[in-house]
């Protein structure tokens, strides 16, 4: 799994921070178009995550997402590894997120990203109240205590971030 914190601030500045998270699979990265992608998943194959395509403009969430930073937002990735994958396979997974990230989102040095076992509770990585989650998943979201967003909001949630700055 990957777990990544970057240490900035005063650990207080840290728990005040607003974070804005995001689902990868099927919120910004569309998995579930990649051919096959299930019966390779259940084959052990990790290239379906670095195959996936991007659901929307990366060029524009990077430049809202840097602008976000600036005014004080955390941004983060939560995302999950394959359903009953052996932590071989699953560390091949979060490596290949990874990579998607960086070759898509290379201009954006996120705060956090925890790409975790699948099925991890997500409302579990709250840094505040406020803080909010981008899923594709209703039941995620439904569980998440701060705003959550399906993924065709992202970034008209995110122009209202920086609207209200």
């Amino acid at each position: 799994m990957i777990s990544y914190s970057r240490p900035e601030g005063t650990e207080r500045e840290r728990k005040k921070m607003r974070m804005i998270w995001f689902d990868m699979d099927g919120t910004i990265a569309d998995l579930y178009a990649v051919e096959n992608w299930l019966p390779r998943l259940r084959a052990s194959d990790p290239t379906p995550y670095a195959e996936a395509a991007v659901m929307l403009n990366m060029s524009l969430l990077a430049r809202y997402l840097n602008k976000l930073q600036k005014h004080g937002y955390g941004i983060g990735i939560i995302s999950w590894t394959s359903k009953d994958g052996s932590e071989e396979y699953n560390e091949a997974v979060a490596s290949e997120k990874a990579n998607w990230l960086h070759q898509h989102l290379a201009s954006v040095s996120f705060d956090i990203m925890k790409i975790v076992d699948y099925g991890t509770p997500k409302h579990n990585f709250l840094k505040t109240e406020n803080d909010i989650l981008f899923d594709d998943n209703e039941a995620i979201r439904n569980e998440w205590t701060g705003e959550a967003y399906e993924p065709s909001e992202i970034l008209s949630v995110l122009a209202e971030l920086l609207h209200a700055e």
